[in-house]
């Protein structure tokens, strides 16, 4: 039947240069980045729909724990992604030069590491450093950490879409080979045409999970289930990059540790997130609701 199709033309591959697509806009004196432009998209929607969230009965903070949030979790996704890059997939024996030792500029810590426009972000570091920004906020504030992650987590699926759109825009971060009707050719890949796996996750990690999460705040009674929504959050997305990485080209610093131990280091590091969102489920779904009266922080 594939062999029909190939005959037929059908499957003659997309290529990326001919959609017309740029990496950024052209300023003359600076080109604004797609991918930057996600970022700020995604921080900026965050920020709007949870100081919308927040007016709602039952909310577990006030508008200046939000503006807190927006400043320190803006941090922790820049910072914690690119050190959890450079612990995950640099240096040891990835046969890629350590971010933390490859010292080419002055200072205790290597210029690389501090590089962010020359790419290298880890979607599991900037978990833990978003974790690590709503811990100190609701540490100083006296707040409830899983309440405060559920209405955080209802909206990371659109900066995630926004994310890997960028990086199709981008052309970067390719699937394997394949023969599928839509495969693509990307520049830079060599002449095989591949999946479109940024698309994949855009549709999965991000546009899935945002039209699952958001009517569920809204629309139900989970806000009054303290980690529901980030439960679900949490395993829905952990299992989207499970299966995406069957898709997605490894690192090519990390293609031989791939084939070596079966799974991706994006699979593996994907394992415990899986069963922590089960857990939380569980414990949310089995724990006796809040009132819908019950609110933890006093308005400003």
């Amino acid at each position: 039947m594939l062999s029909l199709l190939a005959n037929s033309g059908v499957t003659e591959p997309i290529y990326w240069e001919n959609l017309g697509l740029r990496p950024g806009i052209d300023l003359g004196f600076f080109t604004l980045r797609f991918y930057s432009l996600a970022y700020l998209g995604g921080v900026i929607f965050a920020y709007w729909h949870v100081s919308k969230m927040i007016k709602s009965p039952g909310a577990p903070m006030a508008q200046r724990h939000v503006d807190d949030l927006f400043f320190y979790c803006t941090l922790g996704v820049i910072l914690g992604g690119r050190i959890g890059y450079a612990l995950f997939y640099t240096g040891g024996e990835t046969g890629e030069p350590s971010l933390f030792t490859s010292f080419d500029g002055p200072g205790f810590v290597s210029w690389r590491l501090l590089r962010l426009w020359d790419g290298g972000m880890s979607f599991h570091g900037g978990v833990m450093g978003v974790l690590a920004a709503i811990a100190w906020v609701t540490w100083r504030g006296k707040l409830n950490f899983l309440r405060v992650c559920d209405y955080i987590a209802v909206n990371v699926p659109v900066g995630m879409m926004l994310g890997r759109l960028a990086n199709f825009i981008n052309g970067e971060l390719w699937g394997r080979p394949t023969d599928v009707a839509w495969a693509m050719v990307f520049p830079g890949a060599g002449d095989l045409p591949r999946h479109p796996s940024q698309l994949y996750q855009a549709g999965l990690e991000g546009l899935l999970l945002a039209v699952v999460l958001i009517p569920l705040f809204w629309k139900t009674r989970a806000r009054y289930r303290p980690g529901l929504l980030v439960g679900i959050f949490t395993l829905g997305i952990a299992a989207a990059r499970f299966v995406n990485e069957f898709f997605r080209e490894p690192d090519a610093q990390l293609a031989e540790f791939a084939a070596e131990t079966g799974l991706s280091m994006g699979q593996w590091l994907t394992i415990p997130l899986i069963i922590l969102g089960l857990i939380v489920t569980i414990y949310a779904v089995l724990r006796k609701p809040l009132g819908t009266g019950e609110r933890i922080a006093t308005a400003d």
